[in-house]
């Protein structure tokens, strides 16, 4: 009978506190939704005491799910877990996370403790949030870095007081995946009770190990791993939750299961991709762009006499259909709908189908065919219709030899502005522009480019991180023309800090 690996998805807390990636409670809910039928076993919703919104978040997201486990995130401290345990009083499963650093250089220099005084709170917060729920996690902050002895005193001592639960987080990602198999193994055997507790991993890929460090972990002993959707996270992201999830797929011979609808994976990452405004790489390993195209000529010909020459994974098993739907200006609403739901976006009402089949549409009077994450981008870039500060028309005159000219015209909240102004460039000089009709000092800290697919008629996306009166504000834009998607990023920032 196969082991079961349970799945512990932190995509709305670990994941959503990459900076620019910020939900709000309906995106949260959606995400949650679409979590729960892929088959996730636990939801992290958030960390409660951090704000009102994680606080609020984690209440509607208990109320929308029905079987996964809602999970709340605390420190060792009784105020925490209080608000932990009223943010998830209508979880039907609930769950309290809390726990301390534990390696030296935390109880040191963080905690300015001793290893005694940290074994005294941990047991303290378990047993204070024992008081509450039946379901506590530990976790062992650091604890790639915590030596193992001193690291299976803690663990032994959390179960006793009452953890269902304990994570060994490798936070700095510096753990290489034989020293964190090996932590995992000593746990196994050193810890008296250990067989009453889930040992869970929690890795960091600061080093582009965080897969093998997971995997290597599971394959000692770790029956729960937490993971994020596209590996999304903190620095360099967590570990994958779709790379975890067709390992033990496709290498059947360990038996270890997990509850996930693998069919799932590509519309639940196009999903937190469209959603965060956060591209997945072409080259990520499952649902990059190209994670299964073959250029090489060597490759193609293998793929065409069989397929098994050169993919291990049946597009098909991730959600991806060969014989998707294509896109053109003569497709209708119905198959522009039929396509966002199977990348996992729902559309609430025919008014917001409507505006985003008029946009679809004069996109695909500039293209051939609209591809899916052109159509995520439109949807992403809809969000902004009922922002207060609006573009409403751009001209920019530049070329070789001559200075940039923009005129633009911005509508605030129904007033019509105009304004015009040279730069060093097309994008200098319509930011300059706006800058003289929103009137605030504002400093421009970064600026990203990446276009979608190949050809010169494809539509562009652009990040950038704006500063205004000493606070960071992301914005996101996108066009076939990267003028406008420019300035609309910029738009973008200017309503976030005017809300």
């Amino acid at each position: 009978m196969s082991e079961r690996l349970f799945i512990f998805d932190t995509t709305l807390r670990d994941g959503e506190q990459v900076p620019g990636c910020q939900l709000n409670t309906v995106e949260k809910i959606q995400v949650a939704k679409q979590l729960e039928q892929l088959g996730v076993d636990v939801i992290e919703a958030g960390f409660p005491i951090s704000s009102p919104g994680d606080f609020n978040s984690v209440i509607e997201i208990s109320k929308a799910v029905t079987w996964p486990t809602i999970c709340a995130l605390t420190r060792a401290v009784e105020k925490d877990i209080d608000v932990a345990v009223e943010s998830l009083q209508y979880a039907k499963r609930k769950r309290i996370h809390t726990g301390i650093g534990t390696s030296d250089a935390h109880i040191k220099y963080k905690f300015n403790s001793n290893r005694e005084e940290i074994i005294e709170r941990a047991v303290a917060a378990v047993k204070y949030a024992k008081k509450y729920v039946e379901d506590v996690e530990f976790y062992a902050e650091d604890a790639g870095r915590t030596d193992n002895e001193y690291l299976a005193r803690v663990i032994e001592a959390v179960i006793k007081a009452g953890a269902t639960v304990v994570n060994i987080p490798d936070t700095t990602g510096y753990c290489l995946p034989a020293e964190y198999g090996e932590k995992i193994k000593y746990l196994k055997e050193h810890v008296d009770g250990i067989e009453n507790a889930i040992i869970s991993t929690h890795c960091h890929n600061d080093l582009g190990m965080a897969t093998a460090n997971t995997f290597s972990g599971v394959v000692n002993g770790a029956r729960q791993v937490e993971v994020t959707i596209n590996g999304i996270g903190e620095r360099a992201g967590n570990t994958s939750l779709e790379e975890i999830a067709m390992i033990l797929k496709c290498h059947k011979h360990l038996d270890i299961d997990t509850n996930i609808n693998t069919t799932k994976i590509y519309p639940t990452s196009r999903m937190v991709s469209g959603l965060m405004n956060m591209p997945v790489q072409p080259n990520k390993a499952i649902v990059g762009r190209n994670a299964f195209a073959h250029s090489s000529g060597i490759h193609q010909d293998g793929v065409l006499k069989n397929v098994q020459t050169y993919e291990i994974i049946n597009p098909k098993d991730v959600g991806l259909d060969d014989n998707s739907i294509v896109l053109t200006a003569r497709s209708g609403r119905a198959a522009l709908k039929y396509r966002l739901e199977t990348l996992g976006v729902s559309i609430e009402n025919d008014k917001k189908l409507d505006a985003l089949y008029n946009k679809f549409l004069a996109l695909a009077d500039r293209k051939k065919e609209v591809n899916d994450d052109e159509i995520l981008t439109l949807a992403g870039a809809d969000q902004s219709d009922n922002h207060a500060v609006r573009l409403d028309f751009l001209q920019v005159t530049t070329g070789m030899g001559v200075r940039s000219v923009a005129s633009i015209g911005i509508d605030i909240s129904g007033q019509k502005f105009e304004a015009a102004a040279t730069g060093n460039g097309p994008v200098d000089a319509a930011i300059k522009g706006l800058k003289k009709i929103i009137q605030k000092q504002m400093t421009l800290k970064e600026f990203t480019i990446q276009a979608i697919s190949k050809g010169s008629d494809d539509m562009g996306k652009v990040h950038m991180q704006v500063e205004y009166n000493g606070s960071v504000y992301y914005g996101f834009g996108a066009n076939t023309d990267i003028v406008t998607a420019s300035v609309e990023a910029y738009i973008d920032c200017i309503n976030k800090f005017r809300n």
